[in-house]
């Protein structure tokens, strides 16, 4: 069955002995490379993280226009951008400058984000939480303004507006329409999964699940994939929901592959607490090609989901990851998820 395969890179870059990404602009710079790479191996998409106040890719915008310019078919996503960081109507126009940019080949990854370095951030970049709220609703808040600036509707309003005591009367600009079909909700757990669904986000499911009931991290990651989709069928969306799932794996092809990751496979999941929840984490699978594909076969949430993205260890630099892309591309061939 065809599906849907490319990488997410979290982009961190280190200036230390050894480093093959030591600055910010290696960082960017190759990761345009690599949405070259991964082009030509026959994927189907290059996503990105997004952190603040880190060593990682923080303005996804300008990344993803430079990537488009140099492709011409590869999906650019976003996996995810924190709303908390985020005015709505600014992102709107920034993203639908990128979006025109590139062809409308945008896939726009948000959500309420994940735990960052800094604990007021938010507030540094003007944006606190206000009084009373959670940033959960927030978010969801934020996500909303941002698709209905996305679909032309007026945001503000003119001087003749203001003067006939009417009501907003100007979109922004410029905006891409169809970007509006093409957000995707970050879901750590099966509620938000539900809530996406419920409110006609296509799911992008967490590389970490906040919750844990003590089965297999790919079992319960399935089971949020099929409740999403059966949740998002009986709303009664117009768009065809769209699923994905990220998985750390190696195809070992070569010595130095042998070097990097031949002792990486693992059997157990991650298990442990973040934000004050028990969270679970996928195992890293490594090996011989025949023994990823194995294990990516026997991964309930890879066969559920429609799109799969493989993390990139991206500090390895450029020769090793466009070399990992293209043996990601042959596993995906020898599945039968991607085109000959």
């Amino acid at each position: 069955m065809r599906k849907q395969l490319g990488f997410l890179s979290f982009g961190h870059y280190r200036d230390i002995p050894g480093s093959r990404v030591p600055t910010a602009g290696d960082s960017l710079r190759m990761h345009v490379d690599l949405a070259v790479a991964a082009e030509e191996a026959g994927l189907d998409g290059a996503w990105v993280r997004v952190h603040h106040f880190d060593q990682s890719l923080a303005s996804p915008y300008p990344l993803l226009a430079a990537m488009g310019a140099r492709t011409s078919t590869l999906e650019l996503g976003t996996g995810v951008i924190d709303l908390r960081y985020e005015q709505p109507l600014a992102m709107a126009e920034l993203a639908s400058a990128a979006d025109l940019l590139t062809g409308e080949r945008l896939q726009l990854g948000i959500s309420r984000g994940s735990p960052e370095r800094a604990v007021d951030g938010q507030e540094r970049f003007g944006l606190p939480l206000p009084e009373g709220a959670s940033w959960s609703e927030v978010a969801r808040e934020r996500a909303a303004h941002l698709r209905r600036a996305l679909r032309g509707e007026p945001m503000a309003r003119s001087a003749r507006a203001v003067e006939t005591g009417g009501g907003p009367d100007l979109p922004i600009e410029p905006r891409s329409p169809g970007l509006a079909d093409r957000l995707w909700w970050g879901a750590g757990n099966h509620a938000s999964g539900l809530w996406a669904a419920e409110h006609g986000y296509h799911l992008l499911s967490s590389t970490l699940l906040l919750q844990d009931d003590g089965r297999p991290f790919h079992v319960q990651q399935a089971d949020q994939v099929r409740a999403y989709r059966e949740a998002h069928a009986r709303a009664g969306h117009r768009i065809r929901p769209r699923t994905a799932v990220t998985r750390s794996a190696f195809p070992i092809a070569t010595d130095d592959d042998r070097r990097y990751f031949g002792l990486a496979d693992e059997r157990r999941d991650g298990v442990g607490r973040l934000d004050g929840s028990a969270a679970r984490s996928g195992p890293t699978y490594a090996g011989d090609p025949e023994h990823v594909a194995a294990r990516l076969l026997a991964d309930e949430a890879v066969q559920e989901a429609g799109t799969v993205l493989f993390a990139l260890p991206s500090q390895l630099g450029y020769a090793t990851n466009a070399r990992l892309l293209a043996s990601l591309a042959a596993v995906g061939r020898e599945l039968g998820w991607l085109e000959g």
